[in-house]
């Protein structure tokens, strides 16, 4: 199975710095359970982008925790065999944090791809399984034929509940979840 993975808000908790960066340097408060939307309305496009360029600056890479259970099931399905992918819509100057800090926390993969179209690099190569928070790439991915899963959010629980995706609230439940997908004993839902 060839197994793609997003890491912000997929294996640690992106929105507790990114919402710490926005009351540090635009004065807002974003809560996590408001949220419910992908787009960030309390902000300017411009300041979106100033804190997403400034949460991926190497400081911030290299202080992630990953969620609890994360490097421990990718690692199972890596050991097992299967392809892991790691994916992020970083710019290419975060590529070698973000390959310091898997290194770091001990989570094996095979590629690592930071770009702002990961489906098509996912079709490219043949993805099965795309684990990911955001409402757009889950849609993509299904429609690509590969099966999306996630952590839930409040910003694509409905989605979720809607579109039958897999999903999970945390790594433990979500590797039970897909486990009949990457073992190949359940069809795929993509």
């Amino acid at each position: 199975m060839r197994i793609a993975i997003d890491i912000d808000s997929t294996l640690h908790d992106y929105w507790q710095l990114f919402s710490r960066l926005a009351r540090k340097r635009f004065g807002v408060t974003l809560d996590y359970e408001h949220q419910i939307t992908y787009e960030i309305d309390r902000l300017r496009p411009e300041q979106v982008a100033a804190l997403t360029a400034e949460s991926h600056a190497a400081e911030h890479v290299l202080d992630a925790v990953p969620y609890a259970g994360a490097v421990e099931t990718v690692a199972a399905w890596k050991e097992a065999g299967h392809f892991i992918h790691i994916t992020s819509h970083r710019a290419q100057e975060a590529h070698e944090p973000t390959a310091q800090w898997l290194e770091r926390v001990g989570l094996p993969y095979d590629e690592l791809y930071c770009s702002f179209d990961k489906i098509s690099r996912c079709t490219e190569i043949a993805i099965d399984v795309l684990i990911d928070d955001s409402p757009d790439n889950i849609l993509r991915a299904q429609e690509a034929g590969i099966v999306p899963a996630t952590i839930l959010h409040p910003w694509n629980r409905e989605l979720v509940e809607e579109e039958g995706v897999i999903a999970a609230a945390d790594w433990a439940e979500l590797g039970k979840l897909l486990a009949p997908v990457i073992d190949g004993s359940a069809a795929p839902r993509g």
